[in-house]
């Protein structure tokens, strides 16, 4: 059986020159590739009380639907600003080159819940940081921050310091 790693296709000077991009697609389109991803993530999970999983728009949908599925667990979309349809709260972050901002529903989290943040990705941290801003605004506690890669040197964790995150795959670079 072949490592996670191995399904992760690396595509250099995308999308500019010196920057190798991690495409998650190879590990969607194999089908070993996607149940070691999902299993993966799930075996970061192992011991952790939690309630519901929240999934970041859009990957953190693909990862985080089918863990809540198999774990049996709700699960709660952070969407893009304007994508959903009832009341929501809103956080806004810096991207690398402008700012960005995500909405949950008002109802989406009852107060006191225990909240695993899941998405494919963490780079500089700013979708993940304002997720956990949204949860927390609504009366939930995020437990964990599960992951299937992390681009280390970025240091995203660092806007999460004091969550427990976790990744399938860490690379050291950008």
């Amino acid at each position: 059986m072949k490592k996670m790693e191995e399904y992760v296709r690396a595509i250099p000077d995308f999308p500019e020159p010196g920057i190798i991009f991690r495409d998650v697609t190879s590990v969607l389109q194999d089908p070993d590739g996607l149940k070691l991803a999902i299993d993966s993530m799930i075996g970061l999970l192992d011991g952790v009380d939690f309630d519901v999983i929240a999934g970041t728009e859009s990957r953190g949908f693909m990862f985080g639907v089918p863990i809540a599925y198999q774990l049996g667990k709700s699960f709660i979309p952070v969407r893009k600003k304007g994508k959903l349809p009832c009341e929501t709260i809103s956080a806004k972050y810096d991207l690398e080159y402008g700012s960005a901002e995500i909405e949950m529903h008002k109802d989406a989290i009852k107060p006191g819940q225990k909240v695993v943040l899941v998405d494919d990705l963490i780079a500089t941290g700013g979708t993940l940081a304002a997720s956990v801003q949204l949860i927390e605004q609504l009366g939930g506690e995020v437990v964990k921050v599960v992951l299937l890669m992390e681009l280390a040197g970025l240091k995203g964790r660092d806007k999460l310091s004091g969550y427990e995150v976790a990744s399938v795959i860490t690379y050291e670079g950008n």
